[in-house]
Parts: structure tokens; sequence; C-alpha cells
């Protein structure tokens, strides 16, 4: 069997952006983008490397990184090698849950929120779709970061001392991510996980059959009976991830822009948006003018609404096939005064509206062929519901939280209560995840996502707009401040407002609220790939977080 070699993880080199003609991967994580990348260089494709990377992140970014939460994979194959795919790998709610299980005072951080897991499911999907290299090869590099440890950065270190703070009951969790000897971890700690190294190598030597029928299985069931949870043994066997067809438009005439289809409402809401923008010449004034950045919250807030109205499963809830077409997007981009905000409550059509995270995170790889892979992944919260599963070494997701909990009950502070998300057996929640790549002419240019709940959407539009409206460069497009505008609550929350005062005092004056991000002083975490036009790769790691941008 081939084996990456430790030398050749060791000769990897990576930083905040790289320009390369090979291969590039970017993700929040040096050790996870060094690992994929020295997949691509022993020979492997895009989708290898997102494999090899996405079980690298479960060790060495246990915030977001996962073995139990779930995501979306999009795959753009190299030219000539036919369509971009979706892989949906999103988690399910049990069979034994219903809509109105959870009451408000109930804690996020239990066994009864954790949904059935997607990823290894997921990963599985894409590596019999595409993969190159053997399956055990992919999980080697984070066999040997768990059992050898990595070095933790202060991202790592600081979420692990908070949370840890913050959850003296999890005893696994304080068990297995406490720092030996007590006290609290600093950057350049080194963090060795042994439990979460046996339960990789079980997968690689007996498949993802190991997670869902097998003895990591039976380990998960065992953990979540024992929490009062509802996962069961039929639950886990049940569970498929499913290939889709990605929802497509042409931006501008030019560029081809895929997402996944839903369950990923935010690829909904980015073609929505797209969609809606094509009315504007934007180009008519400058990038971060009131006009420029009044015409995207209005189309932010648009989106957002239809998404909280209509979106849902498409195995449980019927989908308006109009959402995304232009006749509709034309008719709201009619519906924007340019001289003044909307009010959102005008939009609530139908129904009643009452006045009452680090958690995910997305990748990027792009190998020598030009075949893309942008894959976005999450345990919902940050370190998900906290539980670790018992001598296994791995969290488990709490995406039972990403449902709408309370059905009927939606306010202006942007609790959501709308009936197409609401829990069911079987069902995937909606997430705002929308991994994207952008292509001309069937050639990839662009591979990004971001973190940040419902901000995603409105994240990846910022992007686009700065790299595909005005010709920024993508450290450019990826260093500018950002905003969302998410229907409720019904402001602007924007990145570093002090540094354009004219244009928030403009923007306040058209009737928007204005803010800054909040509870995190920044908004997503979108590491980025451009193809140059003469074959040049450029990956840009997001700093916000950390981040890391590793070629050849």
């Amino acid at each position: 069997m081939n084996s990456i070699s430790n030398d050749a993880l060791r000769e990897t080199g990576s930083s905040h952006q790289v320009e390369c003609r090979s291969g590039v991967v970017v993700s929040v994580s040096r050790p996870s983008s060094d690992t994929g990348l020295a997949i691509l260089k022993a020979g492997g494709n895009a989708v290898d490397a997102a494999i090899a990377t996405a079980f690298a992140l479960a060790v060495t970014y246990p915030l977001a990184g996962n073995l139990g939460g779930g995501g979306f994979m999009l795959v753009h194959p190299a030219p000539g090698g036919g369509e971009p795919v979706a892989f949906d790998y999103r988690e399910t709610a049990p069979a034994a849950a219903w809509p109105s299980m959870y009451i408000k005072e109930e804690s996020q951080f239990t066994h009864r929120a954790v949904a059935t897991p997607g990823t290894v499911r997921g990963l599985e999907l894409a590596h019999r779709r595409f993969g190159g290299l053997p399956w055990p090869m992919l999980l080697e590099p984070a066999i040997a970061l768990a059992r050898d440890g990595f070095i933790v950065d202060s991202a790592v270190a600081g979420s692990a001392n908070d949370t840890l703070a913050a959850a003296p009951d999890h005893a696994e969790l304080q068990r297995v991510y406490g720092k030996p000897g007590g006290g609290k971890w600093q950057a350049g700690d080194r963090m060795i996980l042994p439990d979460l190294s046996r339960t990789l190598q079980t997968l690689a030597d007996h498949g993802p059959d190991a997670f869902y029928t097998g003895s990591i299985g039976e380990r998960i069931v065992t953990e979540i009976a024992g929490g009062g949870g509802l996962i069961t043994v039929g639950d886990l066997a049940a569970y498929q991830a499913i290939e889709r067809k990605p929802l497509a438009t042409r931006y501008r005439g030019l560029h081809d822009v895929f997402v996944p289809p839903l369950a990923s409402a935010g690829g909904v809401c980015l073609i929505e948006e797209l969609n809606i923008l094509e009315a504007f010449d934007l180009k008519d004034s400058e990038r971060w003018s009131a006009r420029t950045l009044h015409i995207m919250a209005e189309v932010m807030r648009r989106a957002q609404r239809d998404r909280a109205i209509h979106l849902g499963d498409p195995a449980f809830v019927a989908i308006p096939d109009w959402l995304t077409s232009p006749n509709y997007c034309r008719e709201l981009a009619d519906s924007i005064d340019l001289k003044r905000a909307t009010r959102s409550e005008t939009l609530a059509g139908g129904f009643s509206v009452s006045r009452e995270s680090r958690s995910t995170t997305h990748f990027g790889v792009i190998d020598r062929n030009g075949m893309a892979v942008a894959n976005t992944y999450t345990l919902e919260r940050r370190w998900g519901s906290r539980v670790v599963v018992k001598g296994m070494g791995f969290l488990l997701n709490n995406n039972m939280r990403a449902f709408n909990l309370f059905p009927g009950e939606t306010d202006t502070r942007g609790s959501l209560g709308t009936e197409p998300n609401t829990i069911a057996p079987g069902k995937r929640p909606i997430s705002s995840m929308a991994p994207t790549i952008v292509s001309r002419e069937g050639r990839v240019v662009l591979v990004t996502g971001s973190t940040g709940s419902r901000a995603i959407p409105n994240t990846i539009l910022n992007i686009l707009v700065s790299l595909l409206d005005y010709g920024m460069s993508v450290e450019a497009a990826v260093r500018s401040p950002r905003f969302s505008q998410e229907w409720f609550p019904d402001h602007i929350r924007m990145e570093s407002p002090e540094v354009m005062p004219e244009t928030v005092s403009a923007l306040k004056r058209m009737g928007h609220a204005v803010t800054a991000p909040s509870p995190l002083p920044f908004q997503g975490d979108a590491h980025t790939i451009w193809m140059a036009g003469d074959g040049t790769r450029v990956g840009v790691a997001d700093r916000r977080i950390s981040g890391s941008a590793a070629g050849y």
C-alpha cells in the first residue's frame, strides 16, 4: 500500500498566501493544509486531498473539524472531466425526534442535541466517486497527527481553554482535551489524542462501515443512550450521504457559479442574491460607497427572507421552483428603493413576527489538473455538543439545534419558527453552508466558502462582488471588511465600521441600522483560491481566525 512519509509532511510549506503552478490547499489549520498538500504531491487528486484534509482537521481543529458532524462538498472536475457534483452529508434527525421536543430552558450541549452524523459517509461517497488513492492512505496523516501530536496555535488554545472552563461537567471532554498536568493550553503546546488516533486507525482498517454499523457505531449508541439522547443503531445504519446536482447561475454573462442545493439553504440564498444583483450596475459607484452597500444589503435582506419562509429539506418540503428564477429575482430587484432601506417586517408575508461562531470550517483544494473541491462542514456550535464518545476521542455535533425549534415563533431578534425547517424524523436541517466554485468557459477560476451561520452566503457575496464586479485581487477580496443583512435582526452587521464613517453615516440616513459583528468581532473565515489566466494558483488563507495556504 502507498503511504505518506513523515518526511513528505515536513517538506511541505505553508503561509497565509501562496502562488504556485501545481496544487494548492487552503484551510484554517497549518498541519491540515500541509496534509492535503502532501497527498497532492504523492499523486492524489483534489478529492483525495480534501478527504485527507477533512480527517486532519478532525484532529487539529476540534472546534469544527469532525467525524461526528456533517456538511457539503462541491467538486468541479478538471476540464473535460464532466459536470460539477455536490455531496450532501448533512446530519439527520433521529427516528424518535419530534417537532416540539425542546423547551427554551434546555441546554444545547447535551446528548439530546446530537443529530445522526454524516461526515464519514460523505467523505466515503466522494472517495468512491472521484478518489484515486487508497482510502487507508488518506487517513494516515490524521492518524499520525493524533498519535504523535500537533502544535496548538493560539486560536485552538484559546477556544479549548474557554470551552473546558464552560463545560466542567463534561467529564470525557475534560479527560480528552484537558491539558495534561493541568493548566491552560498555550500556543506552541503539543496536543496528543491517542483515543482519536485509534478510532481513525479503525476507520482506515475497516472502512466507513465501522462508524455506522461496526465497533465505532456501537460506542456512539452507548454514549447517546447513557446521556438520554435519541440516536439508535437503526439511525446510524440508515444514514446515507446524497450525491446531488449543484445549483448554478451565470453571473454577468461571464462566470458560472456553482453551489450545493438544499439542504444547503446558503447555496440557494447566494444564487438568489447574484440573480437579483444582475439588475444593477454596481460599477456605477465605488466598492465601499453607500449606494453599493445599500443595494447589496437589500439583496441580502430579500434572499434571507425567502430562506426563512420557503426552505427546508427537499425530501420533506415542496420548494418553489421560481425562487432563483430570473423573473422572480427581477421582481425583487424592482422592489428595492435605491434611496431608502426596506423595513424587514414589511417583507414578513403571511405570518406574524413578534417583537421579542466559529463552529464551522471551510477549506478548498485545486490540483495540478484543475480539479477543484470546496468543502464546508460543521459541528453546529463551537465544539458541537461537547459530548466526546467515551474511549473514541471525537466530538459529536449538536445539530438538532439547527432546526427551527419552536414552531410558529419568529421574532425580530433573528429566531425563526417557520414550518419548512421544523424537526421531523430523518429530516436534514437546512444549512447556511455554501461551498462555492466559479468557472469561466469550463475552467475553474475561484474556490471559496466560509463559516458564519446565516452570514455565510453574504460573506461569499462580498468576495464575489469584490472579485467579479470590481476586479480586486483575491488577497484584497479576502482581507477587505465584510457586512451582512440577515432579514432579522433588522440591521447591517459590518466589520470595522469605523474605517468608513462617511459610508456608515450615509447608510444610517437611508434608514439602515449599522452595528459591529457580535459576539465575534469579525465575519466568517473564507479561505479562497484564485486561478489566474496563465494557470497560476493563488491560495489566500483568511487570517480572521488562523489560516494556512499550502502549495507547490
